[in-house]
Order: structure tokens, then sequence, then C-alpha cells
């Protein structure tokens, strides 16, 4: 790779626009991110200890809470740092690492939320068959699928990346090595790199939306059969709360990758980013897990037994 590339280092400029505000963004991000790691921590702890969570909406649930973790400590680290400090360089080397590892796993979260939103309709309208169709072996194997694909959608745009020239500037206005200012950037013909950096985001989303909202459309249509008023509204807010999680994320990545003039309003594409990298990940935890009942009893549960044992030494 240095052999193609005259520029080996670039300067982010992340959030340096802001000047005097850049202490309260760090504390403020700081703060966020720290509830989102223990939110997360404490979703995946309950989940793999409580026996009660030991079934296949819980286990999506964990496995979507551990790539939240993944993909918020692959850019806020890093953010954060940048707003400290004033030394704002990356190499190329790390550059491509981080979009390596950041793109894919938001992309397994994507189908990750089409494999909960097809495991609420098979819950809701064959329940009977609901333990033969997602057993532990079928729901373990959807999981590492949407591993495996999310890891294809970003390694072919990746290793041609490595290939490019860069030649000046250095300078990427944003507070992560985004695929689009890192173009900019390059001397080569990137414009296939273009291309397929708009139609698989835009595949991805369309897929996760439509699988998404077909799915809960045909569980919608399940549940005003259901008798039970309890039932019925336990199910719409199941439904509701997935749909909110599908149309942040859909509706991000619409907005920064899919559209055709997305290398313009730099500022407005970081406060989005910004958004899904950091504020998105803060909400999910609540919006999946801790209004569900069961997860609710399990906490209280947890939470009785550390004060008995705390008053008891």
């Amino acid at each position: 790779m240095s052999n193609f590339s005259v520029i080996r280092e670039f300067v982010l400029q992340g959030f340096s626009h802001l000047h005097g505000f850049q202490s309260l963004l760090f504390a403020f991000i700081l703060l966020i991110h720290m509830l989102t790691v223990l939110g997360n921590l404490t979703i995946i702890t309950l989940m793999c200890l409580d026996s009660r969570l030991h079934s296949p909406m819980y286990f999506f649930l964990c496995n979507f809470s551990l790539m939240e973790e993944l993909v918020t400590s692959t850019v806020v680290p890093r953010m954060l740092a940048d707003l400290l400090f004033t030394h704002k360089t990356m190499s190329l080397t790390k550059c491509l690492t981080q979009s390596f590892f950041y793109f894919p796993l938001d992309s397994t979260n994507f189908l990750i939320l089409i494999v909960m939103a097809f495991d609420g309709y098979v819950a809701i309208c064959p329940p009977l068959h609901y333990p033969t169709i997602v057993n532990s072996p079928v729901y373990v194997k959807l999981v590492v699928v949407c591993w495996v694909v999310g890891l294809f959608f970003i390694v072919s745009p990746t290793l041609q990346k490595t290939w490019l020239w860069f030649c000046g500037p250095n300078v990427i206005d944003n507070y992560l090595c985004d695929s689009a200012p890192l173009l900019k950037l390059s001397c080569s013909d990137t414009r296939h790199i273009e291309c397929m950096e708009f139609f698989l985001p835009l595949l991805s989303v369309l897929a996760t939306m439509l699988l998404s909202v077909v799915s809960y459309v045909l569980t919608v249509a399940a549940v005003l059969h259901i008798p039970s008023s309890s039932g019925c509204q336990k199910a719409f807010s199941t439904c509701a709360s997935h749909l909110t999680v599908v149309a942040l994320g859909c509706g991000s990545v619409i907005f920064i990758y899919v559209r055709p003039d997305k290398g313009h309003s730099t500022h407005l594409n970081k406060a989005v980013a910004l958004m899904t990298a950091v504020v998105t990940p803060f909400l999910n935890p609540s919006i999946f897990t801790f209004q569900n009942e069961k997860v609710k009893e399990v906490i209280e549960d947890v939470t009785k037994r550390i004060l008995f044992s705390s008053s008891n030494r």
C-alpha cells in the first residue's frame, strides 16, 4: 500500500469549528457513552446469567446490544480524544481499519433487526410452530449469517481503498474516517467504489425497511385477532419500539450515505452521524429492553438480591 500512497496521514477536523463548545461536547458525549456502555453491559450480563432470558428474542437482543457496544467503541473513544487534544492525525492504515470495523458492525446491526422482526412474526402468527422454527441451532445460525453478510458488505470496498493514490490535501472534515470525504481526497478513479458504497447501503436499508415493515404488518394483523387487550397492547408496544429503532437507523443511513448529494452539507452530516453513533445507541437499550416486563422483573430480582446480600454483611 505504501507504494501507491503519497499521503499516509490524515487530519480529522471533527468538531473543531465549534471552538469553545468542544469541552461541553466532550462532557456530553462522555456521559452518554458511559451510560450506553453501562446499559449494554447490563443487558448482556442479565441475558447471559438469568435463565428466564434464555430465549431466542433475548438472544437477538443480547447480540444487538453487543453490536451497538462494538460500533460505538470503534468511533467514540477516538472522537473524545480529538475533542480533548489538538493532535488529530490518523494514519491511512488506522483510517481503513476504523472503516473496516465500523461499517460491517453497523450493517450487522441492520441484519439483526430483520431477524428480530422475523422472530416477532413467528412468535405471534404461527405460535404453535415457534419452538420448531426458531430453535437453538436456527437462531445461532441466523446471527452467524448476520455477521458474515455484514462483513461481506465492506470487504471489497475497503480492499479497493488500499490501492488508491492519495496526493493531497489530507484534511477529512469529519470525526471518523468516513468513506465519502476520504474518497474526495484520492487522486485515483474512485467511481467504482463510490457506486458500491451507494448501492450496498441502499440495499441494506431497503431490505431492512421492507422485511421489517412486512413482518410487523403481518404481526399487527395477527394481533388484532387476539381477544386479550393486554396481549394486544404488549404486542403493539413491541412492534412500535422495534419500528422506532429501524426508522432511526435507516433514516440516518439514507441521509448520510444514500443521497446523491451526500458530499454536501458536511456539518449537517456530522450532526446526523453524531446522533447515529452516540445518541441512538444510548436510546436503544431503553427502547428495546428496559421497557420489557420480563427484563424489568429480572432487574428487580437482581437488585433485591444485591441489597439483601449487602444488608447481611
